[in-house]
Protein backbone atom coordinates (compact mmCIF):
# COMPACT_ATOMS: atom_id res chain seq x y z
CA UNK A 1 0.00 0.00 0.00
CA UNK A 2 1.38 3.40 -0.99
CA UNK A 3 1.57 5.73 1.98
CA UNK A 4 2.69 9.32 2.48
CA UNK A 5 5.60 8.01 4.50
CA UNK A 6 6.59 5.69 1.67
CA UNK A 7 6.43 8.45 -0.93
CA UNK A 8 8.52 10.78 1.26
CA UNK A 9 11.05 8.01 1.81
CA UNK A 10 11.31 7.32 -1.93
CA UNK A 11 11.80 11.02 -2.67
CA UNK A 12 14.57 11.26 -0.06
CA UNK A 13 16.14 8.09 -1.45
CA UNK A 14 16.04 9.49 -4.98
CA UNK A 15 17.70 12.72 -3.86
CA UNK A 16 20.47 10.71 -2.20
CA UNK A 17 20.84 8.53 -5.32
CA UNK A 18 21.18 11.58 -7.57
CA UNK A 19 23.75 13.16 -5.25
CA UNK A 20 25.74 9.93 -5.41
CA UNK A 21 25.33 9.85 -9.20
CA UNK A 22 26.59 13.43 -9.48
CA UNK A 23 29.66 12.76 -7.35
CA UNK A 24 30.53 9.57 -9.22
CA UNK A 25 30.02 11.20 -12.62
CA UNK A 26 32.30 14.08 -11.62
CA UNK A 27 34.93 11.56 -10.56
CA UNK A 28 34.46 9.72 -13.87
CA UNK A 29 34.88 12.98 -15.78
CA UNK A 30 38.16 13.58 -13.97
CA UNK A 31 39.34 10.08 -14.89
CA UNK A 32 38.30 10.66 -18.50
CA UNK A 33 40.32 13.83 -18.59
CA UNK A 34 43.40 12.18 -17.10
CA UNK A 35 43.34 8.71 -18.71
CA UNK A 36 41.39 9.02 -21.97
CA UNK A 37 39.91 5.48 -21.85
CA UNK A 38 38.02 3.74 -24.65
CA UNK A 39 34.35 4.62 -25.22
CA UNK A 40 33.21 1.11 -24.28
CA UNK A 41 34.88 1.45 -20.88
CA UNK A 42 33.24 4.83 -20.34
CA UNK A 43 29.80 3.43 -21.21
CA UNK A 44 30.29 0.49 -18.85
CA UNK A 45 31.38 2.85 -16.08
CA UNK A 46 28.30 5.02 -16.52
CA UNK A 47 26.02 1.97 -16.37
CA UNK A 48 27.82 0.83 -13.23
CA UNK A 49 27.20 4.26 -11.68
CA UNK A 50 23.49 3.99 -12.53
CA UNK A 51 23.25 0.51 -10.99
CA UNK A 52 25.15 1.51 -7.85
CA UNK A 53 23.09 4.66 -7.37
CA UNK A 54 19.75 2.90 -7.87
CA UNK A 55 20.93 0.12 -5.53
CA UNK A 56 21.76 2.63 -2.79
CA UNK A 57 18.46 4.45 -3.41
CA UNK A 58 16.56 1.16 -3.09
CA UNK A 59 18.51 0.30 0.05
CA UNK A 60 17.60 3.63 1.64
CA UNK A 61 13.97 3.30 0.56
CA UNK A 62 13.71 -0.21 1.96
CA UNK A 63 15.23 0.81 5.28
CA UNK A 64 12.97 3.84 5.51
CA UNK A 65 9.70 2.05 4.77
CA UNK A 66 10.33 -1.26 6.53
CA UNK A 67 7.73 -3.46 4.80
CA UNK A 68 7.53 -4.73 1.22
CA UNK A 69 11.08 -3.48 0.83
CA UNK A 70 11.68 -5.00 -2.60
CA UNK A 71 8.63 -3.20 -4.03
CA UNK A 72 9.78 0.14 -2.65
CA UNK A 73 13.26 -0.55 -4.01
CA UNK A 74 11.76 -1.41 -7.39
CA UNK A 75 9.73 1.81 -7.35
CA UNK A 76 12.87 3.77 -6.48
CA UNK A 77 14.76 2.15 -9.38
CA UNK A 78 11.88 2.94 -11.74
CA UNK A 79 11.73 6.57 -10.63
CA UNK A 80 15.51 6.85 -10.88
CA UNK A 81 15.38 5.63 -14.48
CA UNK A 82 12.43 7.86 -15.34
CA UNK A 83 14.29 10.94 -14.12
CA UNK A 84 17.42 9.91 -16.05
CA UNK A 85 15.37 9.52 -19.21
CA UNK A 86 13.60 12.84 -18.65
CA UNK A 87 16.88 14.66 -18.00
CA UNK A 88 18.44 13.11 -21.12
CA UNK A 89 15.47 14.23 -23.17
CA UNK A 90 15.38 17.75 -21.72
CA UNK A 91 19.08 18.56 -21.62
CA UNK A 92 20.34 16.38 -24.45
CA UNK A 93 17.91 17.60 -27.07
CA UNK A 94 16.13 14.25 -27.29
CA UNK A 95 16.85 10.58 -26.77
CA UNK A 96 19.84 9.48 -28.83
CA UNK A 97 20.04 5.82 -27.76
CA UNK A 98 18.45 2.85 -29.41
CA UNK A 99 15.65 0.93 -27.70
CA UNK A 100 18.02 -1.88 -26.66
CA UNK A 101 20.27 0.47 -24.70
CA UNK A 102 17.27 2.13 -23.08
CA UNK A 103 15.75 -1.23 -22.12
CA UNK A 104 19.08 -2.44 -20.70
CA UNK A 105 19.43 0.70 -18.58
CA UNK A 106 15.83 0.34 -17.39
CA UNK A 107 16.36 -3.27 -16.33
CA UNK A 108 19.63 -2.45 -14.57
CA UNK A 109 18.04 0.43 -12.64
CA UNK A 110 15.01 -1.69 -11.70
CA UNK A 111 17.22 -4.58 -10.64
CA UNK A 112 19.60 -2.38 -8.68
CA UNK A 113 16.76 -0.69 -6.81
CA UNK A 114 14.95 -3.96 -6.10
CA UNK A 115 18.08 -5.72 -4.83
CA UNK A 116 18.87 -2.70 -2.66
CA UNK A 117 15.37 -2.86 -1.19
CA UNK A 118 15.65 -6.59 -0.59
CA UNK A 119 18.93 -6.20 1.27
CA UNK A 120 17.64 -3.34 3.42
Amino acid sequence: MVTKRGIRTVIKSLIAAYIITGILLLFTALLLYMLEPKQSLVSAGILLIYVLSSFLGGLLAGKGVGSQKFLWGLLTGAMYFAMLLLASWMFGGGIHSDIGEIATTLLLCLGGGMIGGMLA
